[in-house]
């Protein structure tokens, strides 16, 4: 149990990050009730398009399909067949409608069952149980969400973050590839979590990123399913132009760093944002994506913010704290009340998760 007197509270216990029976736990009681990034909204626009994906390959491993009816509305439905479990669409591309190449059962864009040879005998049929299972699906930045069981509705678990950066011109967000690539990082995903949630390692993991930043006014914030870190920058350092009324008006802010339980960091800077989606591929094992989004008419210069020299040194650590981890002399820390409050909130977040 984690302590909610985070003064009083200890780090999760070692053997969360190292025991195999947890971290297979972890696929149904944190994995399948998150809220998972797809792909860009403008990427899946074309009516008549369906595009077959994987679910958190390795750890959820669902079959699953976004598909476009001829309306353009856009749905998240299971991409198996409710006959004898065949995957329906093979690749993605124009279709009109799904069919299954087994038996030839369709089903309309919308996921409704539409029709099926040799079966005007079977009684009670078709019923509810002959569509195909729809999934939520939300598009918020110009990016796609969806989750198989939502621990919480998506639109209230991001409210904070709309809130915080609402000023910026978000729906102007334009995709930017040079700013976008894989990480593979040898270890436990929550790992990469921990160290992502606290600017206490800064001024002795990152010496770049700690002469633009104001280490002692750093600041944390937590709501129900996210929280926030707050950088903030030194005098000769680029900042936010906050309008009057905000929270932090008055504040030089280098940069939002916003997480979503359990896997989604929006960092939000002066020129756009850096999406950092962290997928465990193995208990030592995690890659992280890495997407740039960058403002209209904004500078965006990724070796001028020290993304990249900041991840390399990010990863080094962690990687250095999954050997340390495996150690049999270590149980578990504590929190710093100043400095770990975030990280403090994500091992509560996960606590109550596995317990259910």
């Amino acid at each position: 149990m984690i302590e909610s007197d985070i003064r009083k509270a200890h780090t999760l216990e070692g053997r969360f990050y190292r025991d195999p029976a947890l971290f297979e736990a972890a696929a149904d009681r944190i994995w399948a009730k998150a809220w998972h990034y797809v792909e860009d909204a403008a990427d899946l626009s074309v009516a008549g398009y369906a595009h077959p994906f994987t679910l958190l390959p390795g750890v959820l491993d669902e079959p699953l399909l976004i598909a476009n009816d001829a309306e353009g509305r856009r749905r998240c439905l299971s991409n198996v067949c409710t006959h004898r479990g065949k995957i329906i669409v093979e690749a993605p591309g124009l279709v009109r409608q799904l069919s299954c190449g087994y038996h030839g059962r369709c089903f309309r864009l919308d996921g409704t069952f539409k029709s099926m040879p040799a079966f005007e005998e079977a009684a009670d049929f078709p019923s509810e149980a002959d569509h195909l299972p729809a999934l939520p699906l939300e598009e918020w930045l110009g990016l796609l969400f969806t989750s198989l069981e939502p621990y919480a509705d998506f639109r209230e678990a991001v409210a904070p973050i709309q809130e915080r950066v609402g000023f910026l011109p978000l729906d102007e967000l334009q995709f930017m590839e040079e700013g976008s690539q894989d990480h593979l990082v040898k270890a436990h995903w929550a790992l990469y979590c921990d160290n992502y949630l606290e600017g206490f390692h800064v001024p002795f993991v990152h010496p770049a990123l700690n002469t633009a930043l104001d280490f002692g006014a750093y600041d944390y914030e937590t709501f129900d399913w996210c929280n926030l870190q707050i950088g903030i920058a030194k005098p000769e350092e680029p900042a936010f132009d906050l309008p009057e009324g905000h929270p932090d008006y008055g504040r030089r802010v280098y940069a939002y760093y916003f997480f979503l339980f359990p896997n989604l960091m929006f960092n939000f800077y002066p020129w756009g944002l850096s999406l950092n989606v962290v997928e465990p591929l193995s208990i030592r094992e995690t890659r992280v994506r890495f997407r740039s989004y960058a403002f209209p008419g904004t500078a965006f210069n990724r070796a001028a913010n020290n993304i990249d020299q900041t991840e390399l040194e990010d990863e080094a650590v962690v990687e250095s704290v999954q050997k340390g981890i495996q150690s049999r002399l270590y149980k578990r820390g504590r929190f710093s009340p100043k400095m770990e409050r975030c990280v403090h909130h994500f091992h509560q977040l996960i606590d109550q998760a596995m317990k259910v």
